[in-house]
């Protein structure tokens, strides 16, 4: 199957190239040991006047500072649909498909969800080259109370989905900390699950912890304003330590705020080490072994 030959699915929306530098940030020093970006959305433009990173070129400047494997995710039909596709034409690339939480209250209200949802099962069960059902969850940070119970249904239906096809649950968790714990409780946690772009102070990762989930942390972590971010990430044990850009969203310092991609996560992981005060090729090392753990190796 080829990946699609054509524009990015999306492009980023939220207004962040008024006036600002947005030029692709220089490539950062090779990491000393092979890692993997475990989150980042390669169909999503968010360059100088909104271009493409093309997926080879994406890829290649990824690898040639040593993040030689990349999760790419879809969080709606269209991005699910490409996810796949890329990872069946790229070796570098696995897929994640799900509806981002703020996908199902607009579905919902069109009358789509459940159509929609169908959809992300058969994408899901579509080949070993798809590992991840998500990211899903809940976010009550854009969607007031009258989308959260679409959220909730969908988030419900996606871990179900994870646990019939032995699939990593990749939860997006934004000001919903209590409901995304109990729901996880109320629903039975799946055998493997990913806090992506980990949000929350040490207790909440504490508690992520002790149901068995991966820690993944982005960009933020670099931010100035981020020490609840890092104390989490000092608690968080080794072998559940992940990395992740999110790309093209929360370039790490000192680029906040323009374009990020994939071979910008040495930056994320060399302050993740010196946070911790850990020796950085053995974090690499864990990172890399944790993310086969995590979403299965063989790619």
């Amino acid at each position: 199957m080829a990946e699609p030959d054509r524009g990015p699915t999306r492009r980023r929306d939220d207004g962040s190239a008024s006036g600002r530098d947005r030029s692709r940030p220089p490539a950062p020093e090779p990491l000393p040991h092979a890692v993997v970006d475990n989150h980042c959305h390669l169909d999503i433009a968010d360059g100088p006047d909104g271009a493409w990173l093309p997926t080879d070129e994406a890829l290649a400047r990824a690898a040639a500072v040593g993040v030689t494997r990349i999760v790419q995710i879809g969080c709606d039909l269209p991005g699910a649909r490409w996810a796949v596709q890329a990872a069946a034409a790229h070796d570098a690339l696995v897929a994640g498909v799900a509806l981002h939480p703020n996908e199902a209250p607009r579905l919902d209200l069109a009358g789509q969800l459940e159509a929609a949802l169908e959809e992300i099962e058969r994408l899901a069960a579509s080949g070993d080259r798809v590992r991840a059902v998500g990211e899903t969850g809940l976010d009550y940070f854009r969607t007031g109370e009258e989308g959260r119970a679409a959220q909730q249904l969908s988030f419900r239906r996606h871990i179900d989905l994870a646990k019939r096809l032995d699939r990593t649950l990749v939860i997006h968790d934004r000001d919903a900390h209590p409901d995304v714990l109990r729901i996880l409780d109320e629903e039975g946690i799946p055998d493997r699950v990913v806090m992506h772009c980990f949000s929350g102070d040490p207790d909440f990762a504490r508690a992520c912890l002790d149901r068995g989930a991966w820690l993944s942390f982005a960009g933020t972590v670099t931010f100035r304003n981020a020490d609840p971010l890092r104390a989490a990430l000092r608690v968080t044990p080794r072998d559940r330590v992940l990395v992740e850009t999110d790309a093209p969203y929360l370039t790490p310092a000192p680029h906040r705020g323009r374009p990020n991609a994939s071979y910008l996560v040495p930056l994320t992981l060399r302050s993740m080490a010196a946070t911790r005060g850990e020796d950085l090729e053995v974090l690499c090392a864990a990172v890399d072994a944790n993310t086969d753990t995590a979403f299965g190796g063989g790619w």
